[in-house]
């Protein structure tokens, strides 16, 4: 997909306000950053694009550019951040159903519906170019590291405001949130080798079919089931303990 195709967007009525007229304006700016940025990062590598070639590209200033993210980092892996700040914002808004309901149900039905809500075909090419970069660059998996805590940290501050929970100190839904996260994880790594990398050319970070979001949300809730099996899955030793040669 070409960085034209992915920002054009039909005509503005004239009746709409100008506030929503800049708003769309602003959006416009930061899907074409994040759509230019995984195209030169995924053609000539990350670490070979200085942030002022990718302003230059999108025909913006730095200043401009540090309105919306704060490195390239954080514009390069703005795919699945939106995916996580969605969570949060559903986890804030969303209706937390019946009273007693296990805190991994809600969390994982949160995800799913943020799932729901974040992903189209562009979406999801965009998750697996950022996915794939972030495998060739150590400091994109040191940036999300550090957003995973912080999305974690909100999600435990927004269930102890909105849920009855007794004890601040509980450790349960601070698993249960560290086990969605790592169930998507398994679910968005099995999408990706399923949907696979170009291999040979000179662009072989892109992908080499197109990614399905609706495979996405499947592989996620296999994995939600995978997890709620895992506490009692039996396993047998093995008879044969000698060393391999």
């Amino acid at each position: 997909m070409s960085t034209a195709s992915a920002s054009a967007s039909p005509p503005v009525p004239s009746s709409v306000p100008p506030s929503s007229l800049r708003e769309r304006k602003k959006r416009r700016t930061r899907q074409l950053l994040v759509d230019t940025s995984l195209e030169l990062f995924t053609e000539r590598g990350f670490g070979n694009v200085t942030l002022d070639e990718l302003c230059d590209s999108v025909e913006v200033s730095k200043r401009t550019f540090f309105r919306y993210f704060t490195s390239k980092e954080d514009v390069a892996m703005a795919p699945t951040q939106d995916l996580w700040l969605t969570f949060i914002d559903v986890l804030e808004t969303a209706d937390l159903g019946p009273a007693d309901r296990p805190v991994l149900l809600l969390i994982q039905d949160t995800l799913l519906t943020a799932l729901d809500r974040t992903t189209t075909d562009d979406w999801s090419h965009r998750v697996l170019l950022s996915r794939n970069l972030a495998e060739l660059t150590p400091s994109m998996d040191a940036h999300g590291l550090h957003f995973c805590d912080r999305t974690t940290r909100a999600a435990l501050a927004t269930l102890h405001r909105r849920l009855d929970i007794p004890d601040p100190a509980d450790l349960r839904p601070r698993l249960a949130v560290d086990m969605v996260v790592a169930a998507f994880h398994c679910a968005l790594a099995t999408w990706a080798s399923a949907t696979g990398t170009a291999t040979g050319t000179a662009n072989a970070a892109a992908p080499r079919t197109a990614p399905s979001p609706n495979s996405l949300s499947a592989h996620t809730r296999h994995a939600f089931t995978a997890l709620a099996a895992a506490p009692t899955f039996p396993v047998t030793p093995r008879q044969d303990t000698s060393p391999r040669p």
